[in-house]
């Protein structure tokens, strides 16, 4: 295997690569998709999410020792079928496990790039980004342009990753040790998959890469409920954060950030509480309030706006970024 942009030859060390495909409606496409993949792949795991097409019959069909087709009881969704091969391939040892679709969006002639960081210690999850090819303005549907940009920015304060775009992006590669640190019974199985993985990661402190990787679009559509998903997220990404600024800053680690927060967050909120409560009780009685008192609850808003900037500032910096030696 060549580094695409050195030429050189990459030592793969007797490293087991393996792809997992969670396969729902993609009858049609996976065969094709298997049929792309390198022959430096050890092991092909297809995770039938119970899929009605019988996706994972058709996967079956292709004459491929490499090829674990796994049935699952019930619909789990992406996360799930997605978890489940995780599972599988630690079970055959993989050292490193590459996530990709079935429904042919995902170009196989960019699985060098994705495993490259990974193999030579640079990176312990790797993800496609479409946003780094100036084309996907032309090509992306406009609906997901504008949910991707919108949901980039929250996944970024959610999950602690502010180098990163394209966060649902599910073009991924992941190390074998951090994929057996990471809690695969505490991550979405959701369409919130993605974004969970990022946060999950941020609180061990796994470094994480994009690669730029453009995006096929073909006649397919997406299951993916934009509206519900602009709806959705929000409230899982502030339960993400919570868990994630819990964790790190007061239990693993205990730092400026942790303190800025903790005196930041309730003063913040009860100058704004009280500020609204004056401000409603001079409106309804047509009365003013003593200067010093609105002073008071100017700088109480002030100083506790400025200490949780000065945590984001923290926590921005303290973005994992390159791996311990």
């Amino acid at each position: 295997m060549k580094d695409p942009k050195s030429g050189e030859i990459i030592m793969l060390n007797n490293m087991k690569i393996g792809v997992v495909i969670p396969a729902y409606k993609v009858q049609s496409t996976i065969r094709n998709v298997i049929l792309s993949l390198p022959t430096n792949i050890d092991h092909i795991i297809v995770v039938d999410d119970k899929c009605p097409d019988a996706s994972g019959q058709e996967a079956k069909k292709i004459t491929d020792p490499r090829i674990d087709v796994i049935y699952c009881e019930r619909n789990l969704g992406v996360g799930g079928a997605t978890i489940s091969g995780y599972k599988q391939a630690l079970a055959l040892e993989c050292d490193i496990i590459i996530k990709m679709d079935g429904d042919g969006q995902m170009d196989a002639g960019f699985i060098d790039q994705l495993i490259n960081p990974i193999i030579h210690g640079e990176a312990d999850y790797t993800k496609g980004n479409r946003f780094m090819a100036p084309s996907i303005l032309q090509v992306m549907p406009k609906i997901r342009l504008f949910g991707n940009s919108v949901l980039s920015f929250l996944v970024k304060f959610a999950s602690g990753y502010w180098n990163v775009m394209d966060p649902t992006n599910g073009y991924t590669a992941i190390s074998k040790d951090i994929l057996a640190e990471l809690k695969l019974n505490k991550i979405s199985e959701r369409y919130f998959f993605e974004s969970d993985m990022l946060i999950n990661l941020n609180i061990i402190n796994a470094v994480v890469k994009d690669i730029k990787i453009p995006s096929k679009y073909g006649d397919e559509g997406s299951s993916l409920n934009v509206w519900k998903a602009i709806i959705q997220f929000p409230l899982k990404l502030l339960r993400g954060f919570i868990k994630r600024i819990f964790l790190k800053y007061f239990i693993y680690d205990f730092n400026m950030a942790s303190v800025y927060i903790l005196l930041g967050v309730p003063m913040f909120t009860l100058g704004i509480l009280f500020g609204l409560i004056e401000w409603r009780d001079s409106a309804i009685h047509n009365t003013m309030k003593p200067l010093g008192e609105i002073m008071l609850l100017t700088l109480s808003i002030v100083l506790s706006f400025q200490m949780l900037l000065q945590a984001i500032n923290i926590d921005i910096s303290l973005t994992p970024r390159t791996k311990e030696k």
